[in-house]
């Protein structure tokens, strides 16, 4: 079995070109999802400095002269956001050196890390965003998994890379996450109402996002929920997919929907405990959903592209569950969880290019089965082949 540090992720040749080209790299993205890894197989030549190691961070905070004297000429810094003032004595090691390709940043913690570098390494830093694995990188560790069992495993590295046990693993992740991260990230103080927020949000994937309906199953505030959302957002648990605005004159709806990164953290919040109880699940169609939502994102940001994503939904329910914008254009996407096409899974399309005076391109439905065809009206695909079909058709 090949080890997570053995296979090439999508994003590492475009990591390559943006170094060649910026003084320093950013990479960011959730907990676990590979960036150190990446960073060290990627930019091996660099040294390797790491700030959650205690020893090094005391360096780094008491005597930052001293922390960058044997790594001037460059290096790969390991979750920078846990020192967020060395990003000033980067800027001016660059400054002063005048070459591209010098530093590495990885980081976690994007609102801590994304303000610090806005307002210290504009215009010397390229950013990269990386996610869980791909369903085409997961399958470089050699199984032919299918699509329930990649519902319910996720795709965290280390399930692959370590053979970890998806249930045992995500509950760890969830611990780390709530004892470590959010004692750093906000002063929550009842983490045990936290946790059944976060299992009533698995509930709710695909879904809009009701505020108040929220706030009152958890039993706390609507600036409450709001709070908690924003921090689960910035620490990439979860991801606010917007509804499309037009000028148009039908009336649009302006409620966001909820996705999480990662489809087995999803999955585990539910308590799913194997592949078989996904088949029967009643939430399979959100979470399938979920799924190609996030397949969609990382072959966007593997290939260093902004989201740009929506949704499109009327006040008479007429919805397509995305909308990928590039250039003006858009492309519809429709995802169902079945197995088989029917005629009806194309209403979307229908309906939304009524609505619609943008330049909208021929739908693309995405479903369970094994089709991977252009058609008169629209194409239709799989999620082995869902990339590959984006990359065609320009996005």
């Amino acid at each position: 079995m090949q080890g997570v540090n053995l296979i090439e992720r999508e994003l590492s040749q475009h990591a390559i070109a943006l170094f060649e080209r910026n003084p320093v790299l950013t990479i960011t993205g959730p907990r676990q999802s590979g960036k150190t890894t990446l960073a060290r197989n990627v930019f091996a030549d660099l040294p390797y400095v790491n700030l959650e190691d205690l020893e090094t961070r005391e360096l780094a905070e008491t005597d930052p002269l001293g922390f960058f004297a044997n790594i001037e000429d460059g290096a790969i810094i390991d979750e920078i956001q846990r020192i967020p003032r060395l990003l000033s004595q980067i800027q001016t090691i660059v400054d002063d050196d005048g070459r591209n390709g010098m530093f590495v940043l990885t980081g976690s913690a994007q609102f801590e890390l994304m303000e610090s570098i806005s307002q210290t390494l504009a215009g010397r830093t390229a950013l990269l965003r990386l996610l869980p694995l791909s369903i085409a990188e997961s399958a470089l560790f050699g199984e032919a998994l299918g699509l329930d069992e990649l519902m319910f495993r996720g795709f965290n590295p280390r399930i692959y890379d370590h053979e970890q046990d998806p249930t045992t693993a995500l509950a760890d992740y969830i611990e780390t996450y709530v004892e470590r991260d959010l004692r750093s990230f906000a002063q929550i103080r009842n983490l045990s109402l936290f946790r059944r927020f976060m299992k009533l949000c698995a509930g709710r994937v695909g879904q809009l996002l009701n505020i108040n309906n929220l706030a009152n199953d958890v039993g706390v505030s609507s600036t409450t929920i709001r709070q908690w959302i924003s921090i689960l957002e910035a620490s990439y648990i979860v991801f606010i997919l917007q509804p499309y605005h037009a000028n148009i004159r039908k009336r649009l709806v302006k409620t966001p929907k909820l996705y999480f990164t990662d489809v087995g953290l999803a999955s585990y919040l539910l308590g799913i405990e194997n592949s078989s109880q996904i088949g029967t699940h009643p939430l399979r169609g959100g979470l399938f959903e979920n799924m190609m939502i996030m397949e969609i994102l990382k072959h966007r940001f593997n290939r260093g592209k902004r989201a740009n994503l929506s949704f499109f939904r009327d006040s008479k329910g007429n919805e397509v569950d995305l909308l990928l914008e590039s250039g003006g254009k858009l492309l519809p996407v429709e995802i169902k969880s079945a197995q088989t096409v029917i005629g009806e899974f194309f209403d979307g399309f229908t309906s939304m290019k009524k609505s619609l005076t943008q330049n909208v391109e021929r739908g693309l439905l995405v479903y369970a089965g094994k089709r991977d065809e252009t058609r008169s009206d629209a194409d239709v695909t799989n999620p082995h082949c869902l990339s590959e079909r984006l990359g065609k058709l320009g996005y």
